[in-house]
């Protein structure tokens, strides 16, 4: 029987590109994602290849929307052993302007989505004595100018994966964190919209600083996860294991 996974913000970016390498590792894949359209659409191409997979709209903050939706996945393809805390949005400005509203906006999906879909999955993955957390964290959480709100909630991720190791590793579970640096994605592209940069541009100027001198992929991204979702990372937990193209941390 496949193993059953669930990805947050899996409509789209990163997120679909993990589910869809999940499905190829022949897990059966519950796509969640605040827009139902690009849920399904990800569910659809996954179904394609022959692997099951349904499209859920949930908001992460929302418990009792967050229950539900792991009850549907779990109706309609199994208990899930894997969970991809995927989802996310930004709000980047300057302290001085940023307001309340995305402070809470980004901490509530960041940091409290990863909190409720943890707590909903767990409980199935300790039944079963066995499971694979992966929380998508960020080299923001480093410190990013403009992003207090994101490098906040990004870095809580990381000591909550840190904490959710220790809780539920006699239980058969890891828990790892993947931080990505740049990574080509809509949310690196509305960065260089709201700096006032040209694309190509921004994308040439960053890559340079990077090593291995190219920007990153979803791809990248996936091929980590992937690992740290599979049997043969049952040794490795706890670990924050930056995508980024060089040494971080």
């Amino acid at each position: 029987m496949a193993q059953v996974a669930i990805v947050t913000g899996g409509g789209r970016g990163i997120g679909a590109t993990i589910a869809q390498r999940l499905a190829a590792q022949g897990c059966a894949v519950g796509v969640l994602d605040l827009d139902l359209a690009g849920a399904t659409r990800v569910a659809d191409e996954i179904a394609e290849t022959g692997m099951p997979s349904t499209a859920i709209a949930v908001d992460v903050a929302d418990t009792a929307a967050v229950e539900s939706a792991v009850g549907a996945v779990t109706d309609q393809l199994g208990a899930p052993s894997i969970l991809i805390n995927n989802a996310g949005v930004t709000r980047d400005n300057l302290l001085f302007r940023m307001s309340d509203e995305d402070w809470d906006l980004v901490l509530r999906t960041h940091l409290r989505g990863c909190f409720l879909m943890a707590r909903a999955v767990q409980k199935t993955m300790v039944a079963a004595g066995y499971g694979r957390i992966v929380n998508i964290s960020s080299a923001s959480a480093l410190g990013n100018r403009g992003q207090a709100n994101y490098a906040a909630a990004k870095a809580g991720i990381q000591g909550f994966t840190k904490t959710l190791a220790l809780e539920l590793g006699p239980y058969g579970i890891t828990v790892n964190c993947v931080a990505p640096g740049f990574i080509v994605s809509d949310m690196t592209r509305a960065t260089a919209r709201r700096l006032g940069r040209d694309w190509e541009d921004y994308v040439a100027e960053r890559a340079a600083q990077i090593p291995v001198r190219r920007a990153g992929t979803p791809e990248d991204v996936a091929s980590v996860a992937g690992f740290l979702c599979s049997p043969d990372a049952g040794f490795v937990s706890g670990q924050v294991v930056y995508v980024a193209g060089g040494p971080k941390g």
